[in-house]
């Protein structure tokens, strides 16, 4: 079974994004088609990066980053859970991206983001950072509105036909995480 991890891409005060990344976990449980781990970005306590050397030649100096990198290379595919702040993405999870390279090489990534107009423009961004870090990204993504799935835009109500976009989205990662696979063997 592939391991995918739904990453809370927020460490905001009163966030929202965790009621929307157990929201997608509880559609991913239903499925039993893989094993699914909500990875939340705050827990790791991730300090403006801080290696002397870049991610790309794996030599991490700092516990936090061997930990995150371990996490992280132990999954097969990844959900992104990320809100979009000034019409992009959010400087914590860019820098939690940013501490690793080969870990996220050759896996598959898909999108749940919320934000006025859906978080649209924050997925735009972290698609052009996946195609860098060698991450297949699905096309298939599900955007969430301020205005429309969240009471007074903080009571996470999301409307019934986004679990159709989760679904469809998983169905992708699954997908390509498991064509995938055969590269990340070699």
């Amino acid at each position: 079974m592939l391991k995918i991890a739904i990453i809370i891409g927020s460490t905001r005060p009163g966030r929202v994004g965790e009621a929307v990344a157990r929201w997608v976990e509880a559609i991913a449980q239903k499925r039993g088609d893989a094993d699914y781990d909500l990875v939340d970005i705050k827990d790791f306590n991730l300090p403006l990066l801080d290696e002397p050397v870049p991610p790309s030649q794996g030599k991490y100096s700092q516990p936090h980053t061997k930990d995150w990198a371990a996490k992280i290379a132990a999954f097969d595919a990844f959900v992104f859970v990320t809100p979009e702040y000034n019409h992009g993405i959010a400087g914590a999870l860019k820098n939690a991206i940013d501490f690793l390279y080969a870990e996220w090489n050759n896996k598959a990534a898909g999108f749940v983001s919320y934000g006025s107009i859906g978080g649209a423009r924050a997925v735009e961004q972290l698609r052009l950072v996946m195609g860098e870090l060698q991450v297949a990204d699905v096309r298939s993504q599900v955007m969430l509105s301020l205005f429309t799935d969240f009471e007074n835009f903080t009571v996470f109500k999301p409307h019934p036909r986004h679990e159709a976009s989760v679904n469809a989205m998983l169905d992708q990662v699954i997908a390509w995480g498991g064509a995938l696979k055969s590269l990340r063997s070699k």
